[in-house]
């Protein structure tokens, strides 16, 4: 792969998440070029092209389709962009947006409408939806978008923290993978609206885990400079603050299945931004711009034209970069159909050779974009069949042996049973026969048993 985990958009095909504060964004004409190279923009074969968008700082549905027009016409776009309702509650708001090649869109709820103190600032939006060519429910993902309220004052903190409780109360009766993009506005992962979140509690169905596992104090702190994602823009503050987030639901970071493509047990590098243990990055960032704008020439994430357009897609306001990371979508199990082991005389070893498959989607999600499917294996009595844990890539096919007991004469009838984390059909079975007969030495034929 090009650049470690992060790697092109023609190379990689897995589900890309981005999380992205727009900044005001109103439609401006002016702005639809730099979104567009900035989003879709391609170098070094790296692209931050999402294929699943969660933004923040909308200003109207007029807004919102002249962003999903904007991605659909971009320079090599697949053009197949299309957007959740829009929802219009105080201030800015939230909007999803998704590829239909690969996400479904199932419904959106206001998980906090926005108002004055003590609520929320802006609606807390929740976007369902799920894996184009899944149906289980471990292939739903309910994602959250949120922009929390912004300042350091006792009571800007209680707002953060009565939003966040009400997101982790939410997600805890969702029972399906559960992700969060937004800009968070902490700059401590102390800070209680954040240890909210992500802490562990009596109930933790509905906690959230940093992929990175970069806890700290971000703010103007030079050791998190690889994940600052505000502020990018010339004579503004700087680069010095980790605002933009992207969090995930446990069952999205345990290796298995529908799962983010990096390992969630390594923190983040502190030497480079082309880790190669993570697909997450703040977009742009390749830790070369502490404190000071975003680095436009030789700015080796992105390079100086795509970092340019970073900048002039804010409109010149305090704002932000994306942040980005990739999952992999869940295997599914390939099984055969019903096996005739044959006829074999008694006592004589009698086995046959099956396969188990991992049948997902490699055309659409290719074999990188995919998880090994993990499975086991049992069988009813009269045959055997091997015991334990296993796992096979996408594309890719185990041969196992299946053993018919030949110690005593007539047909023998079984069904093997494949258990497995495909989340559609997590058990599926097939059928294996046999026949036993009698050894008549030299006179001819065995005295075949149908």
């Amino acid at each position: 792969m090009t650049g470690g985990l992060l790697g092109g958009a023609q190379a990689l095909a897995q589900l890309r998440v981005v999380t992205y504060n727009v900044t005001n964004y109103n439609g401006e004409s002016a702005r639809t070029v730099p979104f567009q190279t900035a989003l879709m923009g391609t170098f070094q074969g790296r692209s931050a092209r999402p294929d699943l968008f969660l933004g923040q700082e909308f200003i109207s549905a007029s807004a919102l389709n002249l962003f999903v027009s904007l991605l659909n016409t971009a320079p090599g776009s697949p053009g197949d962009y299309s957007a959740a309702p829009f929802v219009n509650g105080p201030d800015t708001d939230s909007v999803c947006i998704f590829r239909t090649s690969k996400l479904v869109f199932d419904g959106s709820v206001v998980v906090a409408v926005g108002g004055a103190d003590p609520l929320p600032p802006r609606n807390v939006m929740r976007y369902d939806l799920h894996l184009i060519g899944y149906t289980g429910n471990d292939a739903r993902l309910s994602c959250y978008s949120s922009h929390f309220k912004a300042g350091t004052t006792q009571s800007d903190k209680d707002r953060r923290l009565a939003e966040a409780t009400i997101i982790r109360n939410d997600a805890q009766a969702l029972g399906h993978p559960f992700l969060i993009g937004g800009d968070f506005n902490v700059q401590d992962s102390t800070e209680t609206s954040f240890a909210e979140l992500t802490g562990s509690q009596s109930n933790n169905a509905g906690r959230f885990i940093d992929p990175i596992k970069t806890p700290g104090h971000w703010n103007s702190n030079s050791s998190f400079r690889f994940v600052h994602s505000q502020d990018p823009v010339p004579g503004q503050a700087g680069m010095d603050d980790r605002y933009d987030f992207i969090l995930m639901s446990s069952n999205l970071v345990d290796g298995a299945a529908f799962d983010y493509l990096g390992n969630p047990n390594i923190a983040y590098s502190t030497t480079t931004w082309n880790d190669p243990n993570h697909s997450y990055r703040a977009w742009g960032n390749d830790g070369t711009c502490y404190n000071t704008s975003l680095t436009v020439p030789n700015n080796a994430m992105v390079g100086p034209t795509i970092a340019q357009a970073l900048i002039d897609d804010t409109g010149n306001q305090t704002a932000h970069i994306p942040v980005l990371c990739d999952m992999r979508v869940p295997g599914k199990a390939g099984v055969p159909g019903p096996i005739d082991i044959g006829r074999f005389y008694l006592n004589q070893v009698g086995q046959k050779t099956f396969s188990v498959s991992n049948i997902a989607n490699t055309s659409l999600w290719t074999v990188n974009g995919i998880s090994p499917l993990l499975y086991s294996m049992s069988v009813t009595s009269g045959f055997t069949v091997p015991s334990g844990q296993f796992q096979v890539g996408p594309g890719s096919a185990n041969n196992h042996i299946v053993t018919v007991d030949t110690s005593s004469l007539g047909v023998k009838v079984g069904t093997v049973t494949v258990t497995s984390n495909d989340p559609d059909q997590p058990v599926k079975t097939f059928v294996v026969k046999a026949r036993v007969v009698p050894y008549l030495g030299n006179s001819g034929d065995a005295n075949e048993i149908d």
